[in-house]
C-alpha cells in the first residue's frame, strides 16, 4: 500500500471517529461542541476521501446514512427474542396489585422499580454485531417484523458504530429496543408543508412516524423529521445486574436515551408520584406519551418472575386518561372568520377526553369532510391533537344505520347571505363581502386583543354589540366612542363604560409592530409583523412593492401580496389617515429602533412579573434584538421567572437553561 493511501486510510478513520463524536454530542447529549460550518467541512473531507479511495468505503460510515436503491418490498425479519407487549393498566388499584404480586414472590427482597415514559411512537429493534449496526426491524406481530435497516440509518440519533467507553466494550451481539417518534412541533410544520404541496395530511405524529419508516425509498425517509429513544437492552444480564445500569451503559455507548425522565422508585407512593408528575408534564413535552412504564429493576428478580404468554410479569404500563374517544356527530355548523373564511365545525355529543369535556371540533374544509367521508349522525373517533386541539379522526362506518346525512358547504354566507366562493380543490370557501358582520366583529376583537392594541374589556361579546348598534363599522370607529354611546347599551353602566374608554385611550400609544398585527392582515401574525417592522414604517408600507417585500427573509409571495393588497386599498388608506386624526400615535422603527444588546438570544417568560406586564417584557426583549418563544427547548438561552411560574421552569432546570429573576433580567437590558 502506497504511503499516500496509508495516510488517507488513517485520515478516514480519524474523520469517522470525529464525526461520530460530534454526532453523539449533538444528537444524544444535545450539546454540540463544534460549529455547523466546521462539521460540514469534516463531512465533506470524508466524502471526498471515500470517493478518491473506494477501498476505504464502509456501509456504516457516517456518509452512508442515506444510500441504496428503493426496495420493491421489505424483507421479513424474525426477532431473536419475541417483542412482547407490556400489560396495560388504568387504575391505581392495578398498580398496587402489581407491586403486591411482585413482593409476594420475592418475600425477602427489597424491590426497586424503574419508571419510564411510555412513548406513543413506533417500536424498533436494533441489532449490533461487533459494535456496528447490522439489522433494524419493526415489531410486526412480535415474532416477525420488516427489515428497515436502510431507513433506520437515516435517523442520526441511531449510531451506526458504537462508542467504546468506561462502561466497557459492548457485547459481540447487542440487541436494543426503542421508539421512533416525531416531535410535536416538527409534526405540525411537516403537515403544513404537505398541505402547501397539496399532499394528504397525517392524522398524528405516530402515524407520520410509522408511514415514514415504511417508505421503500430511504431517501424519502431521510427527509422526514424522525427521532428515537432507546429504552431496553437485551442479552446484557451477564454484564449488568439491573435495568438502570443497562440504560446508563447504552447511553455511554452512543444511544439516545431519556434518562432525565427515568427514575428509580423504591415504594408504591413513589410510583404513584411519578405517574402524577408525568401526567402533569405531558402537555409541555415535545413528544407524545400515553402513560408510564414500571419495570422491576433487578435482573435476577425479573428472571424469577418470568413471563406470561404475551407479556412479562415484571413490568406494567400505567396509562394516562384516553386521548381518543368515540361520540356522535350531531351536526355541522359553519363559522365565518375575520378574513371571510368559512369553516365547518363539528357539533358533538359531549364526551370527556383527557379530563376535558369536548362538544365541538373544527373540520377545516369541505375537502377534509369528503376525504374522511364524514356524515351528520355518524359515530366518530375524536382525539385532542397535542393534548389540546380536539379533532375528528374518522367515522365508525360499520355502525352506520343509513340515516346519516352528507354535508355540503352552503352556497351563501350564513351571516350576510352573500354568495360564497369555493376553490376548485374545496379547501377554501370565502365570503367576498368585506362588510359582512362576522368579518367586521372578528376584526374588532382581533384589533383589541392582548397582542394587538390590548384594549381590555373589548371581547367577542362587546364587539358584535358595538356593530349591531352601528357604533363601530370600521376599526378607527373605536376611537370615536363616547360615554353616552356606551351607557345606552345593555351590560354597560357608567363605571364599565369609563373603564373601556380609558383602555381605548391608553391604546393610542402603540408600537408599529403591534399596530400592524392588530390590523388583521391575513397571514401577518406577530412574528411577521415584527420582521416587517424592522425594515418599514407605516409610510414605507404604503409605497412598498411585491419585489421589495419578497426580498425579505421569511416573507413569501402570498404574504407580500396580502400586505401590498391591504395598503393599496383606498378604504384602508382612508382608515389609516383617520387613525392619525383621532390621536393614534404609532411608534415606527425610527421612534423605537431595534437594539442589538440581546443579539438574537431566545427568551421564554413564565409567571407574573412585578413591574412589567408580559407584553411589556416581550416588547423590551424584541426592541433589544432578542426573540420570544412560548416553549422551552434546547435552543432557549434564558427563562425569565416571575411569581407562580408554570411547568416551563422545571423543564428549563432539566435542560440547565439560565434562569433570570425580574431584577437580573432588567440588568441584562442595561
Amino acid at each position: 500500500m502506497s504511503k499516500e493511501k496509508n495516510k488517507a486510510g488513517g485520515r478516514v478513520e480519524q474523520l469517522r471517529k470525529k464525526i461520530r463524536d460530534h454526532d453523539y454530542n449533538y444528537y444524544v447529549l444535545n450539546s454540540p461542541t463544534i460549529a455547523d460550518f466546521e462539521y460540514d467541512n469534516l463531512f465533506q473531507e470524508l466524502q471526498d476521501l471515500e470517493e478518491q479511495f473506494p477501498e476505504f468505503q464502509d456501509e456504516n460510515s457516517p456518509t452512508q446514512r442515506v444510500g441504496g436503491q428503493p426496495l420493491e418490498e421489505f424483507e421479513t425479519f424474525t426477532h431473536p427474542y419475541p417483542m412482547q407487549s407490556i400489560l396495560s393498566i388504568r387504575k391505581e388499584g392495578d398498580v398496587e396489585n402489581f407491586v403486591r404480586n411482585v413482593s409476594n414472590e420475592q418475600k425477602n427482597e427489597i424491590i426497586e422499580y424503574v419508571a419510564e415514559p411510555k412513548y406513543d411512537g413506533v417500536s424498533i429493534e436494533l441489532i449490533y454485531e461487533n459494535g456496528e449496526l447490522s439489522i433494524a426491524a419493526t415489531r410486526g406481530d412480535g415474532r416477525q417484523g420488516d427489515n428497515i435497516t436502510e431507513n433506520a440509518k437515516t435517523i442520526k440519533e441511531i449510531p451506526l458504530k458504537l462508542r467504546q467507553t468506561q462502561s466497557g466494550p459492548s457485547p459481540e451481539t447487542l440487541i436494543v429496543r426503542g421508539e421512533v417518534y416525531i416531535k410535536i412541533d416538527e409534526f405540525y410544520k411537516f403537515n403544513k408543508e404537505r398541505k402547501e404541496r397539496g399532499e394528504d395530511l397525517f392524522a398524528n405524529p405516530r402515524n407520520a412516524a410509522a408511514g415514514s419508516l415504511r417508505q421503500l425509498d430511504p431517501k424519502i425517509t431521510a427527509k422526514r423529521p424522525l427521532h428515537v429513544f432507546i429504552y431496553h437492552g437485551l442479552n446484557l444480564q451477564d454484564k449488568f445486574s439491573t435495568h438502570m445500569e443497562t440504560l446508563e451503559a447504552l447511553n455511554d455507548w452512543g444511544f439516545k436515551m431519556n434518562l432525565e425522565k427515568t427514575k428509580v422508585c423504591k415504594s408504591l407512593d413513589e410510583l404513584y408520584e411519578y405517574h402524577k408528575r408525568l401526567s402533569k408534564e405531558r402537555d409541555n413535552l415535545n413528544y407524545e406519551i400515553d402513560g408510564v412504564v414500571f419495570k422491576v429493576n433487578n435482573y435476577s428478580i425479573q428472571a424469577a418472575l418470568g413471563e406470561r404468554t404475551r407479556n412479562p410479569r415484571w413490568a406494567v404500563a400505567y396509562k394516562f386518561e384516553a386521548r381518543q374517544e368515540t361520540t356522535r356527530l350531531l351536526d355541522i355548523k359553519v363559522q365565518v372568520g375575520r378574513t371571510g373564511k368559512l369553516t365547518p365545525v363539528a357539533v358533538l355529543e359531549p364526551v370527556k377526553l383527557s379530563g376535558v369535556e369536548i362538544s365541538r371540533a373544527s373540520l377545516h374544509n369541505q375537502s377534509e369532510i369528503d376525504k374522511k367521508d364524514l356524515r351528520i349522525g355518524d359515530r366518530v373517533l375524536i382525539e385532542r391533537a397535542g393534548d389540546v386541539i380536539p379533532q375528528v379522526i374518522k367515522p365508525i362506518k360499520k355502525v352506520r344505520t343509513g340515516n346519516e346525512k352528507k354535508f355540503e358547504m352552503p352556497e351563501n354566507c350564513p351571516i350576510c347571505g352573500t354568495q360564497v366562493i369555493m376553490s376548485l380543490d374545496k379547501k377554501q370557501t370565502t365570503c367576498p363581502n368585506p362588510s359582512c358582520e362576522a368579518q367586521l366583529t372578528g376584526r374588532i376583537t382581533h384589533f383589541a386583543s392582548r397582542n394587538g392594541a390590548n384594549i381590555e374589556g373589548l371581547g367577542d361579546k362587546i364587539a358584535p354589540q358595538l356593530f349591531e348598534e352601528g357604533l363601530v363599522r370600521k376599526l378607527s370607529d373605536l376611537y370615536k366612542l363616547k360615554m353616552e354611546d356606551l351607557i345606552a347599551l345593555e351590560r354597560f353602566a357608567e363605571k364599565s363604560a369609563r373603564n373601556l374608554l380609558d383602555q381605548i385611550e391608553k391604546s393610542k400609544n402603540i408600537t408599529f409592530t403591534r399596530f400592524l398585527y392588530a390590523l388583521g392582515i391575513p397571514q401577518v401574525g406577530e412574528h411577521i409583523a415584527w420582521v416587517i417592522g424592522q425594515k418599514y414604517g407605516l409610510e414605507g408600507l404604503k409605497k412598498v412593492t411585491l419585489e421589495e417585500l419578497e426580498s425579505i427573509h421569511e416573507i413569501g409571495p402570498e404574504i407580500a401580496q396580502q400586505i401590498v393588497g391591504f395598503f393599496g386599498t383606498r378604504k384602508n388608506l382612508e382608515m389609516l389617515v383617520e387613525f392619525e386624526e383621532l390621536g393614534l400615535k404609532i411608534q415606527g422603527p425610527e421612534d423605537n429602533e431595534i437594539g442589538d444588546e440581546l443579539g438574537g438570544l431566545v427568551f421564554v417568560l413564565t409567571g407574573e412579573l412585578e413591574s412589567l406586564t408580559r407584553e411589556e417584557a416581550k416588547d423590551l426583549i424584541e426592541q433589544n434584538g432578542g426573540r420570544i418563544t412560548s416553549s422551552v427547548s434546547s435552543n432557549t438561552n434564558y427563562i425569565v421567572v416571575g411569581e407562580n411560574p408554570g411547568s416551563k421552569l422545571a423543564k428549563a432546570q432539566d435542560l440547565n437553561i439560565e434562569i433570570l429573576d425580574e431584577a437580573t433580567f432588567k440588568q441584562l437590558l442595561q
